[in-house]
């Protein structure tokens, strides 16, 4: 090589070298394992479509990690959907895969996982989106706040599946909500190896009267409540694959009851109601049950009673839809109810049975095809 080329290819890559390092990209950052186990499915509410899901963030890295916001991102257009900071991510985080034992805003350690619970609000007028991209923001060991986004989670293209009440006429209070520690929502369950939320979409019905009191009478004993009793009814056509009639009520309301994974749900009905959905009923009266195991059913037709078996606060209905038969193991599915009328909502759960609900901003109004929002009050067809 002649010197002056040898000189001046040295004098070019000497020049390079700080270029270089200023265009370095950031040192590696350790981060969360995004995942959404459940495709998002969408069901009314209110006339607007929503998505039932959960997001999952599980921190791998050797050090804490805070999250600090969660941005849902339309996959195709980038156009944001919801994002969630401050107050509105601690109502719908898990801070530590173990609700109940974890501090309010402490960081994630590592080898546990946070869950966003979303019941996801789509625009009214736009197309709903075919994917959706998650970004979260979270703030790292060395204090710095940085950003990874997880993989295109597609929605469920099939619509919630449309069910008769469970229920005859009302009120009805309709009690769900995604922000409660200990709600149906938020609890999970490993069975077969495999954790679920089959309460995905639970909801719990209690009976009120106008002045929005669960009784009228001020003995405590449970046959007064106006739920007590009142007839179960199958939402669907199905075949009844599973019925406990056994245990024992409570006769007072005030009495404490203590029960694990086999009884919490008191006396349970199951229907099969066919292309992998299944019906679950839960804390019927004792000797209630009206089917048998093997027994068609109608929609429409009672097959039990309202009690106060199992782990209730009071008594009333526990219903799902789930993926398969076990109560347990299995993942709760989004479902809509033919028709209803939606009289008004609580806006603090601790209001039932001491005041009247909030009547719906322009009366009543029938509806079709949809689950009643969270704590609102129905009544349904006599």
């Amino acid at each position: 090589m002649k010197p002056r080329l040898r000189r001046w290819i040295l004098s070019a890559c000497a020049g390079c070298l700080p270029l270089l390092s200023v265009n370095a990209g950031p040192a590696l950052q350790e981060s969360f394992d995004l995942s959404v186990p459940m495709p998002p499915t969408p069901v009314a509410i209110d006339g607007r479509a929503r998505l039932f899901y959960e997001l999952h963030l599980a921190n791998f890295s050797r050090h804490a990690l805070d999250p600090v916001r969660v941005d849902v991102l339309d996959t195709v257009s980038g156009v944001p959907l919801a994002s969630l900071a401050g107050e509105a991510l601690e109502r719908q985080l898990d801070r530590s895969g173990l609700q109940w034992q974890a501090k309010a805003g402490a960081p994630i350690e590592p080898g546990r996982r946070g869950i966003v619970f979303f019941e996801l609000a789509l625009p009214a007028s736009a197309q709903p989106p075919r994917t959706l991209r998650h970004r979260v923001a979270f703030r790292a060991a060395d204090g710095a706040v940085v950003q990874v986004e997880g993989a295109a989670v597609p929605i469920a293209r099939e619509p919630a599946v449309v069910l008769g009440p469970p229920l005859r006429g009302g009120p009805w209070i309709a009690i769900h909500d995604p922000s409660w520690e200990r709600g149906h929502r938020r609890v999970g369950y490993a069975i077969d190896g495999k954790a679920r939320t089959p309460g995905r979409v639970a909801v719990d019905w209690v009976k009120l009267d106008t002045q929005g009191r669960k009784t009228d009478r001020a003995d405590g004993q449970v046959a007064d409540a106006y739920s007590h009793g009142e007839d179960v009814l199958a939402v669907a056509d199905g075949t009844v694959v599973d019925v406990r009639d056994d245990l024992p009520e409570r006769r007072r309301l005030d009495e404490a009851s203590d029960h694990g994974l086999e009884t919490g749900g008191g006396n349970t009905l199951v229907l099969d109601l066919g292309g992998g959905r299944f019906a679950f009923y839960g804390h019927l009266r004792p000797g209630s049950a009206q089917v048998a195991v093997g027994q068609r059913v109608r929609k429409g037709q009672t097959i039990a009673e309202v009690g106060f078996t199992g782990s209730a606060s009071d008594p009333q209905l526990h219903f799902n839809l789930a993926d398969g038969p076990s109560a347990l193991g299995s993942e709760g599915l989004p479902f809509a109810i033919d028709g209803f009328r939606a009289l008004g909502t609580y806006a603090r759960i601790d209001d039932v049975g001491r005041a009247r609900w909030t009547p719906r901003p322009g009366g009543e109004a029938m509806r079709a095809h949809e689950l009643p929002a969270g704590n609102s009050v129905v009544w349904f067809a006599d």
